[in-house]
């Protein structure tokens, strides 16, 4: 009992320092209650993220950048947002970590652990553009559900994996293969462990690209906790939520793939056009693919000032999911005219292309500058909202900065 009594108070006084404070009732605050001001982790501290960095969820955590963060070629991953469906694993044992290969189109269910994959297959290195299909979502009228990103869910790190195109060739995929489904160790936000948070996928032809890995370094580092650890699926230009994260297992299908987040509405578009705050049946719904060209402003910060008789000098990326980005242009005058920009080859397929622009202004006032990105089939971004649906997917409107001639 003394023993007891020596570790509650013990652990009492280490809770007080923490906080910073005496815990004035301490000795009838029920036994194992950890106070508030403990239960809130900070997230920045908890996942190595800039301050600057917006929280729109902690249940699940949900952060995305501000523009300016992403002024980096690679991002970090400081900078990089974190687009969660479920709790984040805990107490991963990487040395006895396995991914399983299972579903009606393979031959025989096959089981790897991480080292035999890393062994086993030749490892592969790529940057890629990975963007949440609802990033944007908070300029949608009527308002969609879901978290509110503004245009800070994409991020273009470097992936080092292997491929799944060569470990699906090892296990063995049969004829009638048309979809793959993931599988992971995140847990469903009820608790329930027969619940998955998500289970999303892609057609075989995503699958088997070249630069669709089963990732398990970022930036040259361990993929951090928060994006994936210790493995991660990466299929870039498609919305975010294909590349699940601390995979466990593929399901390869002789269908399309029917997990969590894959059936209904999620990440589903309208398949023909419809009037703002329409009801859309599901059938009526088409699977997200690739993504939509898109372009952002990444330096200056909106609310630039600069002397009259001075240029300002703009640089940013642009994207275009499949396909390259062909042209940039910037606008100070709302769209009436369009400016070419300098714009970079990507760095491998599916990588965002930097452009930059020095733009001069006629006289002292109020500007903004708008960026508008064209893909190689000649699409080019909206000026304005594109078209509305449910769930405030795919807003590739223009970014646009203000700036002030004094």
């Amino acid at each position: 009992m003394k023993r007891r009594n020596f570790i509650r108070k013990t652990a009492l006084t280490s809770m007080g320092t923490i906080i910073g404070a005496e815990i004035v009732f301490a000795h009838v605050m029920p036994q194992g209650y950890v106070p508030l001001a403990l239960q809130d982790p900070d997230p920045f501290k908890l996942f190595g993220k800039n301050k600057e960095m917006v929280v729109l969820n902690d249940r699940p955590w949900n952060i995305e950048a501000q523009a300016h963060l992403l002024n980096e070629k690679i991002t970090s991953n400081q900078n990089m947002f974190i687009r969660n469906n479920g709790k984040i694993p805990e107490n991963i044992d990487v040395k006895n970590w396995t991914i399983t290969f299972d579903g009606e189109s393979v031959k025989a269910p096959k089981t790897y652990t991480l080292e035999e994959l890393k062994s086993k297959f030749k490892h592969h290195t790529y940057q890629l553009t990975l963007e949440c299909g609802g990033n944007g979502r908070s300029e949608f009228d009527p308002p969609a559900k879901g978290n509110q990103w503004t245009v800070g869910a994409v991020s273009c790190a470097t992936w080092t994996g292997v491929r799944l195109r060569d470990v699906l060739a090892d296990v063995g995929i049969k004829e009638n293969a048309v979809y793959i489904g993931y599988h992971a160790a995140d847990l469903h936000l009820s608790g329930d462990p027969d619940k998955e948070p998500i289970s999303r996928g892609a057609p075989m032809a995503k699958a088997l690209q070249d630069e669709t890995l089963l990732a398990f370094k970022m930036n040259g580092e361990d993929i951090p906790l928060a994006h994936g650890y210790p493995l991660r699926l990466i299929a870039g230009g498609w919305p975010a939520s294909v590349s699940g994260k601390w995979l466990t297992g593929i399901s390869v299908r002789d269908k399309v793939h029917d997990g969590t987040k894959m059936t209904g509405s999620a990440y589903r578009v309208p398949c023909e056009p419809v009037a703002p705050g329409e009801k859309v049946k599901d059938e009526d719904m088409c699977i997200i693919e690739s993504m939509p060209v898109k372009s952002l402003i990444t330096y200056p910060k909106t609310g630039a000032q600069i002397k009259e008789g001075k240029s300002l000098k703009i640089n940013g990326h642009a994207w275009a999911g499949e396909l390259d980005v062909a042209k940039m242009e910037y606008s100070i005058d709302f769209g009436s005219s369009w400016t070419t920009c300098d714009l970079q080859a990507p760095a491998n397929r599916l990588a965002w292309q930097h452009f930059s622009a020095n733009i001069s202004f006629p006289k002292k006032g109020y500007y903004e500058v708008w960026a508008r990105a064209t893909d190689s089939r000649n699409n080019s971004q909206p000026m304005v909202l594109p078209g509305w649906n449910p769930k405030g997917y795919l807003n590739n409107a223009c970014h646009r900065i203000a700036v002030k001639v004094k």
